[in-house]
């Protein structure tokens, strides 16, 4: 089985993709390209970082711009800086 295990100090977090327009309560359309992203994301594995403030399966709030994004096996991830956490959702 093959799976993403980051190196150094960062984090891998799965995406959520949310389906489904969305619409204004006057009834417009909002196309996906309009949307604002919510910078949110479920950790899924951890770097070489001492003592983390989180774990896996952790949700987490990070930087807008932060990391890189990828798909692996279908799934969307993205790879951020242990520092660009700012967060943890409990």
């Amino acid at each position: 089985m093959r799976e993403l295990q980051p190196i150094n100090e960062n984090v891998l977090l799965e995406l959520e993709e949310k389906i489904g327009e969305q619409k204004t309560a006057s009834g417009i359309i909002i196309p996906d390209s309009a949307k604002e992203k919510e910078a949110v994301g479920k950790v899924i594995a951890l770097g070489d970082i001492e003592k983390p403030g989180i774990s896996v399966g952790d949700t987490v709030l990070y930087k807008e711009y932060s990391g890189n994004k990828l798909e692996f096996d279908g799934k969307k991830y993205l790879i951020i800086p242990y520092e660009d956490v700012l967060a943890k959702v409990v």
